[in-house]
């Protein structure tokens, strides 16, 4: 673990290093409080930090402020080091943000044991961040295939028809359904329908536009949202991502089954209707379905909140 070291006293500093650095500690050192502000702001810094009260360009109680300021995941475990020993003195430093406070001439082992205290601390947050980071991704990421779940993928589709409309500009939505998709779960067994899934999951990702969102959207179906794009830049966006799932066949039980897709896209320019939109493009779906799967079907621009005719009363999709 990295240590940052901060004294203008030359020889306080190296009896510092000296002393870290047999401890294990990567030690980065500098003597002035702006050289360790900067030290606390580069990628990978120090997550320890021993700093002198009076410094130049920075004094450590004003780096502790700066630190506690500002927002940051990557928690420093700050020990002030000080020749200052009123009540007044070390309440200040811990007012500042300093986590421990060690009065000049140190003890080697108290410095060691605080210094080890930070380590658990540091440690125990990390492990915090991680566990909140893995609920954060099994919130609104599908367990099997990693892209977004329906509730992520529907609630991005809610924020970009807000910001088109706000913005009055074209907002595409394609509905992408895996044809004869129960043939492949009798044939194969669940494992290896999830196998297709997985599969044609990494091929929509690499298949669209950086900016372009698509989710699971339930059992075989994926619903794509698409920032800024006309009916034929969607209609286009759907082409590809058929022609990659449809390019090469999929290895299942080592047998090499060929997998296509059905896509139904549309376009809003600022109805504000999510669900409309999505309707639409469900309605292209099922027309793609019935003219013989493996293509796209485009609607024309949504400018109505009711179903698309037809929509309800559309065979099975498979």
């Amino acid at each position: 673990m990295k240590a940052l070291i901060a004294d203008d006293d030359r020889t306080s500093r190296l009896l510092l290093e000296g002393a870290v650095a047999r401890w294990g500690y990567d030690v980065v050192s500098c003597n002035d409080g702006a050289a360790a502000w900067r030290e606390l702001n580069v990628p990978n810094a120090p997550r320890l930090a021993i700093l002198d009260w009076m410094m130049p360009g920075m004094t450590g109680p004003e780096l502790c402020q700066r630190l506690r300021r500002k927002p940051r995941d990557d928690y420093v475990y700050v020990v002030l080091l000080t020749a200052r020993t009123a009540q007044e003195d070390i309440l200040e430093g811990l007012e500042a943000g300093a986590d421990d406070y060690l009065v000049k001439p140190f003890d080697p082992l108290e410095l060691r044991a605080r210094l080890a205290t930070g380590r658990r601390i540091i440690e125990l947050q990390a492990e915090l961040t991680a566990a909140r980071e893995a609920l954060r991704y099994s919130a609104t990421r599908d367990a099997l295939t990693g892209l977004w779940n329906r509730a992520a993928i529907l609630e991005t589709l809610e924020r970009e028809s807000a910001r088109a409309a706000r913005e009055h500009t074209p907002l595409g939505i394609l509905i992408a359904d895996i044809d004869h998709f129960k043939a492949i779960n009798d044939t194969f067994g669940h494992a290896g329908g999830d196998t297709v899934l997985r599969e044609v999951a990494a091929r929509l990702v690499h298949t669209i536009r950086p900016y372009d969102t698509v989710g699971r959207y339930g059992g075989e179906e994926f619903l794509f949202v698409l920032p800024s794009c006309t009916l034929s830049e969607a209609a286009g966006v759907a082409e590809r991502v058929r022609r990659s799932v449809a390019a090469e066949p999929f290895a299942i039980s080592h047998q090499a089954v060929p997998v296509t897709m059905s896509i139904g896209a549309t376009v809003d320019r600022g109805l504000r209707d999510p669900d409309a939109l999505v309707r639409a493009a469900d309605a292209m779906l099922y027309r793609a379905k019935r003219a013989g799967r493996n293509r796209v079907e485009q609607a024309e621009e949504v400018l109505t909140a009711q179903p698309a005719q037809g929509a309800c009363a559309a065979p099975p999709r498979d």
